[in-house]
């Protein structure tokens, strides 16, 4: 039985989603797996300034973030982590030593740190690592990757243009659960014709701008079903519930989630999905072909995906929130729009895989 390590890290969940996906794919195809989050695993200081960095800053400083984002896009940064990871990469060694892996795939930038030393140092291993944005910050640039997984053609460009050879590039979609792709929910019968449904979402942190876009919905003269999930912030849940049974608001109806596994069928259920453009989120919107609008972000890696999901059509950037309600009632005012949007999301889905990553994994142990 062949096998594979997958290597995580729990900066937002979506990371932590995609090598769930990936270890679907693999034990489907009769893999032993050992899934690590190698930070949280090997270092509880690293694992804490990391995350929990990450989660304070991208919620609460988002533009912090957003500038030191861009101060890290350089391959300096990359040296930076090595020096960091030096214990964190002896004690992955030594479990990749013990279970002998067949292939390795990462689902976040940083455990390059880790594996492309060991590689470099005479690992002979397969390296895959799984691009989990639309454009490839400096940090996934590295020689000793042997295959990259992207969510599109203008994700490879990016990588090309840093000097990653085009061959070693597979846009075959960023990994989520397979349950996007195979549970299609026949909602039409469900659904009240007179209510036009919208999926509102903040990320697995529930980012509290959620509260300041519904408010703009509800000034909507049309009769919208509102769909809200605010993630684990449950403070977020309470103050949108305490909101809405305090105020009346005509033709509109509202759920209020938190978190939930039911995000396929959510979607499967809306007309319209709002929210920040987080990689995961984006994929899982292509691949049911739900438009996506997106009145926040946070700066960084959110930014560049909006510039591929504009720039090609597949998603709507409404930088002023006051005009948010404009492009929801064209939408509705227009329904063939509506329709070409999700044309393009049908064609550009229909080029993603689950299965192909396990493919490319053969192919490159098959070669060694």
């Amino acid at each position: 039985m062949k096998k594979v390590l997958i290597l995580t890290t729990s900066t937002g969940q979506g990371h932590n989603q995609a090598a769930a996906s990936v270890e679907e794919s693999f034990n489907n195809s009769g893999y032993e797996i050992t899934k690590l989050d190698f930070l949280a695993k090997n270092s509880k200081l690293l694992n804490d300034i990391i995350v929990i960095g990450y989660e304070f800053s991208a919620s609460k400083f988002p533009k912090t973030y957003g500038f030191f984002y861009k101060l890290t896009d350089t391959n300096l940064t990359n040296k930076l982590l090595k020096l960091i990871f030096f214990m964190a990469r002896k004690k992955v060694s030594k479990l990749i030593n013990k279970i002998q892996p067949d292939v390795i795939i990462a689902t976040h930038s940083i455990n390059i740190s880790v594996i492309s030393d060991l590689k470099k140092n005479g690992l002979d291993i397969p390296f895959i690592l799984v691009v989990t944005d639309f454009k490839a910050h400096y940090l996934y640039v590295d020689s000793y990757v042997d295959a990259y997984i992207t969510g599109s053609n203008y994700t490879k460009k990016s990588l090309v243009d840093r000097g990653i050879n085009p061959n070693k590039i597979y846009p075959i979609g960023i990994p989520i659960s397979s349950k996007f792709y195979t549970e299609v929910t026949s909602a039409n019968d469900l659904k009240d014709d007179e209510y036009f449904n919208l999926l509102l979402m903040g990320g697995s942190l529930g980012l509290t701008t959620i509260f300041t876009v519904l408010k703009e919905l509800l000034k909507n003269p049309h009769k919208l079903r509102i769909t809200v999930v605010c993630g684990k912030n449950d403070n977020l849940k309470n103050r949108l519930i305490s909101y809405c049974n305090e105020n009346k608001f005509e033709n509109k109806k509202l759920h209020i989630l938190g978190f939930t596994k039911d995000i396929s069928y959510l979607m499967d259920y809306s007309d319209i999905l709002i929210s920040k453009p987080g990689g995961l989120t984006v994929t899982e919107s292509i691949v049911k072909n739900i438009p996506l609008i997106i009145p926040f972000a946070i700066p960084g890696q959110e930014n560049e995906n909006i510039d591929f999901l504009t720039s090609e059509g597949y998603s709507i950037y409404v930088k002023d929130l006051s005009k948010l309600n404009d492009k929801i009632n064209y939408l509705i005012n227009n329904p063939n729009e509506l329709s070409k949007i999700k044309l393009k999301l049908k064609e550009l889905s229909s080029t993603y895989s689950l299965t192909k990553i396990v493919d490319i994994a053969d192919d490159l142990i098959s070669k060694k």
